[in-house]
C-alpha cells in the first residue's frame, strides 16, 4: 500500500501547474529534438540542462523526463518519413518503417511507432513503480561475463536478419566489427585502424555518423535510382478513418510489444547498455520468432513494433540504476545524473527515503508524459504525412542538408561528414550486390560492448575462457547463444542435402 500511496503523491506533484506545463512543454520539444537527425535525447538534455537550475530540482527532473520521453517517441519520426534515424535507438525502426512509408503507409508506421513507444514506456514505468529495488539487484548481478554472453545472444539472434544468404549476413557482421574497432585500443589505449594516421579516426567512428550515411544518403541514392527523379511518395494519405484502423490493427500484435517492452527494459537496466542495443535486440529476436521473417526489412510492422516498444522501456529501465545505485544506465541519464549533482541530491538507495517527492513525483510525471507524448505524436501525423507528399526532386536536396547536419552535430567535426558520405556509397553498392545492411548496423553497436566486457572477463580470469561457461547466468545464456549459431547452418545443410538428394 506505500507504494500506491506514494505513486498518489507523486501525482499531486506532477500535477501542479508548473510542472504540468513543464510536462507537456518538455513532451512536444523533445518529440521535435528526436525527430532532428543528430540531436537526440543525449544532445536535447545536454542543451537544456542549465535552463533547469531556474525552477526546483523535482521540477526539473520532471521536464527533462519528459524531454527524453518526448526524444524517443520523436526519432522514430524521421526514420519512417525520411529514413534517417533522429537518433542511435530509432536505427531499427529504420528498417521497416522506412519500406512502410514507400508503400504509402507512412501513417500506419506512424501509428505503430507511436502505440508501442506508449506500451514500452508504460509496461516499465509499472516494472519501475513495482520492483525497482530487487530488479537494481538484478542488474548488479551482471558482471562482464554475464554481460558478454548477453552480446553474443544478441549476434546470435541477428545472424538470421540476413535471410538465407549466411555468408553474406556474416561479411556484413564482421564489417560492423571491424568499424566498431577503430580508434583507441580500450587497454593499452594504442591507436588501433586508423588508416593512416588520420586524426579523426582517434575518436573512433560515431555510430550515429555510420547509421545516418547508410540509412540517409545509402536511401536517398536508392530512392533516386528506383524513382528517376519522379514522386514516388505523393500516395501517402492520412484519415481519422485509416488512424483508428492502423490502432485496431497494432492492438492484434500486443504480444510483438509486450516481448519488446520486456526485453528492452532488461538491457535497459543494465549498466552502460542503453536502449539503441536494447531495440536491436528486439528486432532480432521478433525477426526469429516470426512466422514471416522473410518480410522483416521490407514493411512489417512487428519490425517497428519491437524496437520502437524496446526503446522506449530501456529509456525508463536506464533511470532505475541512476536512482537506485547511482549508476547511469545511458548517456543521457549520465547526464541527469549529473544534473541532480548539481541540484544537490545524491543518487542511491537512500534517495527514496531522504527526497521521496524527488522520486515519487519523477515515476508519477513518466506516467503522464508517456500519455501526452502518445497524444501529440498523433495529432502531428497529419503534418508528417504532407512531408512525403513533396516531390523527391525537392525532398531529396531536404534529406541530404538533414544528413550533413546530423553527421556534424554529434562531434562537430568535418571528418565525420566525409565518413558519412562515404558509408552513404558504401550502403548503396552493398544494396546492389544484396549484402544485409542490418548486421552490419548491430554488430558495430554491439561491438566495443562485447569487447570491453569480453577484455575485462579475461583479464579477471587470466586468460581462461571457461569463466563464460562456469558461472550460472552466462554459461545458460553463451549455451543459448551458441545453439542458436548452429541452427540456421544446420538448417542450410539439411536444404543442401534436400536438393542433392532431389537432383539425384
Amino acid at each position: 500500500m506505500d507504494i500506491f500511496a506514494n505513486l498518489l503523491g507523486g501525482f499531486l506533484i506532477a500535477a501542479d501547474p508548473l510542472n504540468l506545463g513543464l510536462l507537456v512543454f518538455g513532451c512536444a520539444l523533445g518529440l521535435f529534438i528526436g525527430a532532428m537527425p543528430g540531436l537526440g535525447s543525449v544532445n536535447g538534455v545536454a542543451i537544456l540542462l542549465p535552463m533547469t537550475f531556474l525552477v526546483p530540482p523535482t521540477s526539473a527532473i520532471i521536464f527533462l523526463g519528459a524531454l527524453y520521453y518526448g526524444a524517443m517517441y520523436g526519432g522514430a519520426i524521421s526514420s519512417i518519413m525520411l529514413g534517417i534515424p533522429g537518433a542511435s535507438t530509432a536505427v531499427a525502426t529504420t528498417f521497416d518503417g522506412r519500406p512502410l512509408a514507400m508503400k504509402g503507409l507512412a501513417d500506419r508506421a506512424l501509428v505503430a511507432a507511436a502505440t508501442a513507444s506508449f506500451v514500452g514506456g508504460t509496461i516499465s514505468v509499472i516494472l519501475f513503480t513495482l520492483f525497482a529495488p530487487p530488479l537494481a539487484e538484478v542488474a548488479l548481478a551482471f558482471g562482464p561475463p554475464e554481460e558478454f554472453a548477453l552480446m553474443m545472444l544478441a549476434f546470435a539472434t541477428f545472424i538470421g536478419l540476413g535471410g538465407d544468404d549466411i555468408p553474406k549476413t556474416f561479411f556484413s557482421i564482421f564489417i560492423g566489427l571491424v568499424f566498431s574497432a577503430v580508434g583507441l585500443d580500450i587497454v593499452s589505449g594504442e591507436p588501433r585502424l586508423i588508416f593512416g594516421d588520420l586524426p579523426g579516426f582517434y575518436h573512433g567512428i560515431n555510430f550515429l555518423v555510420l547509421a545516418i550515411g547508410i540509412y540517409g544518403i545509402g536511401e536517398m541514392l536508392w530512392t533516386i535510382e528506383l524513382s528517376e527523379g519522379e514522386t514516388m511518395l505523393s500516395k501517402a494519405t492520412v484519415s481519422f478513418r485509416r488512424i483508428i484502423d492502423s490502432l485496431k490493427q497494432v492492438l492484434l500484435r500486443m504480444k510483438t510489444m509486450v516481448m519488446g517492452s520486456l526485453l528492452g527494459y532488461f538491457v535497459g537496466i543494465l549498466p552502460a547498455a542503453g536502449a539503441t542495443p536494447g531495440a536491436l535486440m528486439a528486432y532480432g529476436v521478433a525477426k526469429s520468432v516470426s512466422k514471416d521473417p522473410k518480410s522483416f526489412g521490407r514493411g512489417n510492422v512487428d519490425g517497428v513494433l519491437a524496437p520502437e516498444s524496446a526503446n522506449n522501456a530501456a529509456s525508463t529501465g536506464s533511470m532505475l540504476p541512476m536512482l537506485t545505485l547511482g549508476i547511469p544506465g545511458s548517456p543521457t541519464t549520465a547526464i541527469l545524473l549529473g544534473g541532480m549533482v548539481i541540484w544537490g541530491l545524491e543518487p542511491g538507495p537512500l534517495l527514496f527515503i531522504d527526497h521521496p517527492e524527488f522520486v515519487w513525483g519523477l515515476i508519477a510525471s513518466l506516467y503522464a508524459a508517456n500519455l501526452f507524448s502518445l497524444l501529440i505524436n498523433i495529432a502531428f501525423i497529419p503534418a508528417f504525412i504532407w512531408v512525403l507528399r513533396l516531390p523527391f526532386t525537392i525532398l531529396a536536396p531536404i534529406i541530404f542538408v538533414l544528413c550533413i547536419i546530423g553527421g556534424y552535430a554529434p562531434t562537430k567535426d568535418m571528418h565525420d561528414v566525409w565518413l558519412m558520405l562515404i558509408f552513404g556509397v558504401m550502403a548503396y553498392l552493398m544494396r546492389k550486390l544484396d549484402y544485409p545492411m542490418a548486421p552490419a548496423v548491430l554488430a558495430i553497436v554491439l561491438g566495443p560492448l562485447a569487447e570491453r566486457s569480453m577484455r575485462q572477463s579475461l583479464i579477471g580470469s587470466h586468460g581462461d575462457m571457461v569463466v563464460f561457461f562456469e558461472r550460472p547466468i552466462s554459461g545458460a545464456i553463451m549455451a543459448l547463444a551458441i545453439i542458436l549459431f548452429v541452427l540456421p547452418a544446420v538448417a542450410a545443410i539439411r536444404r543442401r542435402l534436400g536438393r542433392g538428394s532431389a537432383g539425384g
